[in-house]
């Protein structure tokens, strides 16, 4: 049987499907996105939309994945009412009856597990967060969000042994090449796929650093750096 499999839109924004066929969509932002290759109706059938804080570049085509998807929405409580409100998805369509979740909570969503992590960032709304997400099969991956190093990270490895790290690289607005490095170490995950990068002049234009760094400092990891619109199996 096939294993996972992840495509990069490009940024942050990932489309991860199980081995059983769940897709899970993380952070989509297409229209506007200068690097990405695919629109919102190239997306697949999900069961869930992560969206991990209410930056444009994250948040900016959650509603419209929901609406054509059939997606359940899956944010913190404040950021899932602003965008439950602004664009009219019905409570059903939101995790937990329309209230969303926070830090340390978990949802299942038709099969695959879904728990909100901490991030350290900002947000108009809310707080920032992260998504460790394990499906039927036992496949987990984190998404870290936009997110600064922070110590946790450590036990969140420990806590949920991840087949793959999502993790920002671009520096500015995130984590550089070096703190990101540094978190892998503490994440421990088979694989890691670096993004939040090139999407802007003023972030990291590769991720090439990050990867030699990596070889340092997590030398049992493999670094798996895709283009927006690849896919690969993980």
């Amino acid at each position: 049987m096939a294993g996972a499999r992840v495509k990069w839109l490009g940024h942050a924004g990932f489309v991860v499907t199980g081995a059983d066929g769940k897709v899970v969509v993380v952070d989509p932002w297409l229209e506007g996105n200068p690097v990405a290759r695919d629109r919102v109706e190239d997306l697949p059938a999900a069961t869930a939309v992560l969206v991990t804080h209410d930056h444009f570049d994250h948040a900016a085509d959650a509603a419209r994945v929901v609406e054509r998807t059939g997606a359940v929405l899956v944010g913190i409580p404040e950021t899932v009412r602003r965008i439950k409100q602004a664009c009219g998805i019905p409570d059903q369509r939101v995790v937990f009856g329309g209230f969303g979740m926070n830090v340390g909570g978990t949802a299942v969503i038709d099969g695959v597990s879904v728990t909100m992590t901490q991030a350290v960032h900002s947000s108009e709304t809310g707080a920032p967060t992260g998504y460790v997400v394990r499906f039927p099969d036992g496949f987990t991956f984190y998404h870290a969000g936009d997110t600064g190093i922070f110590a946790g990270m450590e036990l969140l490895g420990r806590l949920y042994p991840l087949d793959l790290a999502l993790l920002p690289i671009g520096g500015v607005f995130t984590m550089d090449a070096r703190q990101a490095a540094l978190a892998v170490k503490l994440l421990g995950p088979r694989k890691v796929i670096p993004m939040h990068f090139r999407t802007f002049p003023i972030l990291a234009q590769d991720a090439a650093e990050f990867a030699e760094l990596v070889r340092k400092e997590a030398p049992g990891v493999e670094v798996v750096v895709l283009e927006p619109g690849m896919e690969v199996e993980v």
